[in-house]
């Protein structure tokens, strides 16, 4: 089980929260290639307004450079990365050897994730590993980071300090089982915790009193995930499309409500004061702003919503 009042390693994001601040990490997509340059540009857009910043591995099963690449950029420009780490591409053999290359290269957050099925990707005929599961690799890391051990039980040379996160959604069915999910996370390693984006903002007050009344908010960080939208089409589209997000008729509606060419900025307004709401919810230690390709609102987000400077 983890303590959240311990220090596990050199990572900012871990300082930020056990410092009692609230915390703002976003997404920094790595390119299809191996564009440095293209990075670059978003590590300086995103640069001092957050505390971390999650890479990606190949989401939605689409090749893209590597996470740990990416995120020994990211060190290198000074920005914190957190690697995302999916189990659909790697054995464990695998898995355990690129956490001892990230951590070798100043990665200190991680993030684990099963990963998308490769046949919703750009290569739907790649054959998949899931080896392990994300609750599974979670316990791999903890172990290697609390026991000095891999997991067939050989010791570790050198230790392996890393900061460990799992993704959470309040919102799938049965919507009684995303707590019980969240505290198995928890259980095998989880310091802290993203939610998926969330728009139904009555369900996830409702997600986060179960967690609190299980006493998980005491046990580990718990960020909500925001993502701003764009336009009507983009919410609507979610609301039919994405599993596990539910994008209120409201909400839907408020955006249409406004021309086309301010339908981006009634999408930042509407972030900001769900800001303002998650805030508000007991047991909410930070948010996760998931601006995908939209990385150049995020200082004006972090700074309408009185996130800066950052501690």
């Amino acid at each position: 089980m983890s303590d959240k009042s311990v220090m596990k390693s050199g990572s900012n994001l871990e300082r930020v929260l056990t410092s009692g601040h609230f915390a703002v990490t976003c997404e920094c997509g790595p390119p299809k290639g191996a564009d440095v340059e293209h990075l670059q540009k978003k590590i300086e857009l995103i640069r001092g307004c957050v505390d971390a910043a999650n890479v990606t591995d190949n989401q939605t099963a689409v090749v893209r450079m590597s996470s740990i690449a990416a995120g020994a950029i990211m060190v290198r420009s000074g920005v914190e990365p957190v690697m995302q780490m999916v189990t659909r591409d790697r054995n464990r053999i695998a898995a355990q050897s690129d956490i001892f290359g990230a951590y070798a290269l100043g990665i200190r957050n991680m993030l684990c994730l099963t990963g998308d099925h490769q046949i919703f990707g750009n290569h739907p005929m790649a054959k998949n590993v899931f080896d392990l599961d994300s609750i599974q690799l979670l316990d791999v890391v903890r172990t290697i980071r609390d026991k000095g051990t891999v997991n067939c039980g050989d010791p570790v040379e050198g230790g392996i300090r890393m900061f460990l996160g799992a993704a959470a959604n309040p919102f799938a069915d049965p919507f009684e089982f995303r707590v019980i999910r969240l505290a198995k996370k928890i259980r095998a390693g989880a310091d802290f915790i993203q939610t998926q984006c969330i728009y139904d903002m009555g369900r996830f007050r409702e997600f986060m009193k179960m967690a609190c009344d299980m006493g998980l908010d005491g046990q580990c960080y718990i960020l909500a995930g925001l993502t701003p939208l764009k336009s009507a089409g983009m919410a609507a589209y979610m609301n039919k499309n994405v599993s596990g997000i539910s994008v209120p008729d409201e909400i839907i509606n408020r955006i249409r409500g406004v021309p086309k060419g301010n339908q981006a900025e009634e999408g930042i307004n509407i972030l900001l004061e769900q800001i303002g709401q998650v805030r508000e919810i007991r047991g909410v230690a930070g948010v996760h702003i998931m601006a995908i390709e939209w990385e150049e609102r995020i200082r004006e987000i972090t700074e309408r919503a009185g996130f800066l400077p950052r501690p």
